[in-house]
């Protein structure tokens, strides 16, 4: 069974910072690229980065984060995590991982973060 666990969410004010982790368990990780997704209140899935299999030496940002947030991968930990810098009141969403480059497909809780002074 494919599983994924977010931690990493909370509430920050504008300009701060928060990294996210994701568990991920029931396949081979290394062999799989990964992907951030979140959504916001009302509004659909948004991809906001991914990474590919192995060493991750491939990734990518949606504009809206591009040069805040940064992928990357311990494959060791079987985890993903996302560094977000620079946060704005729009990152404000609940955010997830899930398997493959680019996907939104949902199978986990999510992380929520919060942006708002």
């Amino acid at each position: 069974e494919v599983r994924f666990v977010e931690s990493g969410g909370g509430m920050v004010q504008p300009g701060g910072s928060l990294r996210l982790s994701c568990v991920a368990a029931g396949f081979f990780f290394y062999n799989s690229h990964m992907t951030w997704v979140r959504q916001a209140p009302g509004k659909g899935p948004e991809w906001v980065s991914a990474i590919s299999s192995g060493g991750g030496l491939s990734t990518m940002y949606a504009d809206s984060v591009k040069g805040r947030f940064t992928i990357t991968r311990d494959n060791a930990k079987n985890t993903l995590y996302l560094q977000m810098n620079s946060l704005k009141p729009e990152d404000t969403a609940l955010y997830y991982c899930t398997r493959g480059w680019g996907e939104i497909d949902r199978n986990s809780g999510g992380t929520q973060v919060t942006v708002s002074s």
